[in-house]
């Protein structure tokens, strides 16, 4: 993977549960040797805010047909499953 890839992150309001996953999802890419950039937004807003990004996370919601891959899970606030999640993230982002 040579270009750095762009992670949109959101959620209900665009800021708490956003920036939780992100910061979660960065460190834990960074220990698999992958850095991402990231943006956050409110779940209504990703259609707009997709065009250059590569994959989009979400603890809410998302419309079906994005074009882009995305991933909406509750497993960062959870803790469960969140393996298995970051192995899907990190899947999308080899891509």
């Amino acid at each position: 993977m040579n270009k750095q890839k762009t992670v949109l992150f959101a959620c209900g309001t665009g800021i708490a549960t956003s920036t939780v996953v992100a910061h979660a999802v960065e460190d834990a890419l960074k220990e698999r040797g992958i850095r991402i950039n990231t943006r956050q937004c409110k779940a209504t807003e990703v259609a707009s805010n997709i065009d250059d990004v590569d994959l989009v996370v979400s603890t809410a919601q998302l419309p079906k047909d994005l074009g882009k891959p995305s991933i909406t899970t509750l497993a960062f606030l959870t803790g469960i499953g969140k393996t298995d999640v970051l192995d899907q993230i990190e899947a999308a982002l080899r891509d």
